[in-house]
């Protein structure tokens, strides 16, 4: 158990240092957002790996199905970027044509709808692959790990910067 402290510290300090050095490495090139989120993504698992006392073999189980998804969450994230740029120039028209709206509309809300359904389908997975105790420990870590993160983005944004730039 000693040893897997050990390598889940150092994956934290290698997580972070990467981190650090994408934010602050590139002058003043804006952050590469998909290799810090897989970082995160990384991050988390570890951390889960640890939180819930994983054995190697349901932790075998669940990396590659947590990364595919991952994955298939990120092109989602693309998508609905894609498509919510496309809305953006749609309704700086002078006059947006109004079936062109509803159509954007409506796949920015499928899209959306993909994304939890994948969230559904890792926690759904999980579940058939945790113990009822490893259940509860996973609503609490995932529960604190995403409080951790938001405060670590609010921390990192200048102050007096409430949004994201539109």
């Amino acid at each position: 158990m000693r040893n897997k402290k050990g390598l889940i510290a150092f994956a934290g300090i290698l997580f972070w240092s990467g981190l650090f050095l994408s934010v602050y490495g590139q002058g003043q090139r804006p952050p590469n957002r998909e290799r810090i989120r897989a970082n995160i993504h990384r991050l988390r698992l570890l951390r889960m790996t640890e939180a819930l006392g994983l054995s190697e073999d349901q932790t075998a189980k669940i990396f590659p199905v947590a990364s595919q998804i991952e994955k298939e969450k990120q092109a989602i994230i693309g998508e609905i970027n894609d498509e919510m740029r496309r809305l953006q120039d749609l309704v700086a028209e002078a006059n947006p044509d109004e079936i062109e709206l509803a159509v954007s509309v409506a796949k920015i809300q499928q899209l959306r709808l993909s994304f939890q359904q994948k969230d559904r389908e890792f926690e759904d997975f999980l579940a058939e692959n945790l113990n009822v105790l490893q259940k509860a420990k996973y609503i609490l870590f995932s529960a604190e790990f995403y409080r951790g993160i938001a405060e670590g983005l609010r921390r990192q944004r200048p102050q007096g910067r409430d949004k994201r730039p539109t």
